[in-house]
């Protein structure tokens, strides 16, 4: 009986899912093949009409400057993905930790935490370009009112600054989700299990380390991936704060901003053609599936282990 009854619904499923389906399917998957078609082609304007088959990938691989801008994005984003993974790990996991415990004012912290994310990229990389401006910016103001001049800087655009301040501010934007993701973590630990342990003399730290830490694994995993995603197609920081050039030198140049230069600027400004912009975008898809997929098998394993 049960199992009929299992079997009556599964249509109902497949009906009630159809729409996200098919618009999962027409405005995502559909692009991403239509993309890969693309790369495959050359030729002006918004649709090339030459094939040319993977030459546009042997140019990507191979050839000055496009293997140049592809390895040198790559790298950026390698080192974008790690700062913003530390930051957003480390700080909203404690974050996460303080606001769960018994403190006045917690559920203010937890709202205010989740309020920058609300506001758009484009708005929260204009306010920190004009709060770093070397001339009227308030931060080198600050320095310098606590006698910390020699720490001023251009920090936008100095080559060694430029990268990390991109990711220290989406890292600040973003980090509500980190917090959100934990929260909910520690909040399902059973309270029967703190309470033990606070009852057999554990400390703070002690509950952190053996209880909380191997609870919330899993959602480590999920924000990681999520951060991996997101830094790996991020362009709006970029826009805002480095222009499309990526400045100081494509020191700030992500996959994300390499391919909107590349498909839809002119070649003045670095722009190579929608054939090569396509395969850029592929090249892009490739890495965050194979990372996500590589990442998902692992854990996959540790479960495994741990059951």
């Amino acid at each position: 009986m049960t199992g009929n009854k299992a079997g009556k619904v599964k249509p109902f499923m497949v009906f009630f899912l159809l729409p996200s389906i098919l618009i999962y399917t027409g405005f995502l998957l559909l692009p991403i093949l239509d993309s890969m078609r693309l790369s495959f082609y050359s030729g002006s304007g918004l649709i090339p009409d030459k094939f040319v088959g993977f030459d546009n990938y042997v140019k990507l691989f191979t050839r000055f400057p496009f293997k140049n801008r592809m390895l040198n994005a790559f790298s950026n984003n390698i080192k974008f993905f790690f700062i913003v993974t530390l930051i957003q790990n480390i700080f909203g996991f404690f974050i996460a930790f303080f606001v769960t415990r018994k403190i006045i004012g917690k559920g203010f912290f937890r709202k205010i935490s989740f309020l920058p994310t609300t506001l758009s990229v484009l708005v929260v990389g204009f306010l920190f370009k004009l709060i770093l401006n070397p001339v009227w910016g308030i931060f080198d103001k600050m320095l310098a009112a606590v006698g910390l001049d020699e720490l001023i800087r251009p920090w936008l655009g100095d080559p060694l600054t430029a990268l990390p301040v991109l990711a220290i501010v989406v890292s600040w934007q973003f980090m509500g989700e980190s917090v959100l993701f934990y929260t909910a973590g520690i909040d399902a630990i059973p309270e029967e299990v703190t309470e033990a342990a606070l009852i057999d003399g554990a400390t703070p730290l002690q509950e952190l380390w053996y209880i909380i830490l191997p609870s919330i694994l899993p959602i480590i995993g999920i924000v990681t991936i999520l951060i991996f995603i997101g830094d790996f197609t991020q362009f709006d920081i970029v826009y805002a704060m480095s222009t499309t050039m990526a400045n100081p030198a494509y020191g700030t140049d992500l996959f994300g901003s390499l391919f909107y230069r590349t498909a839809f600027s002119t070649p003045v400004r670095g722009g190579w053609g929608m054939g090569m912009g396509a395969a850029v975008s592929t090249v892009m898809f490739v890495i965050v599936f194979t990372g996500v997929m590589v990442w998902l098998y692992f854990f996959k394993l540790k479960e495994k282990k741990n059951d």
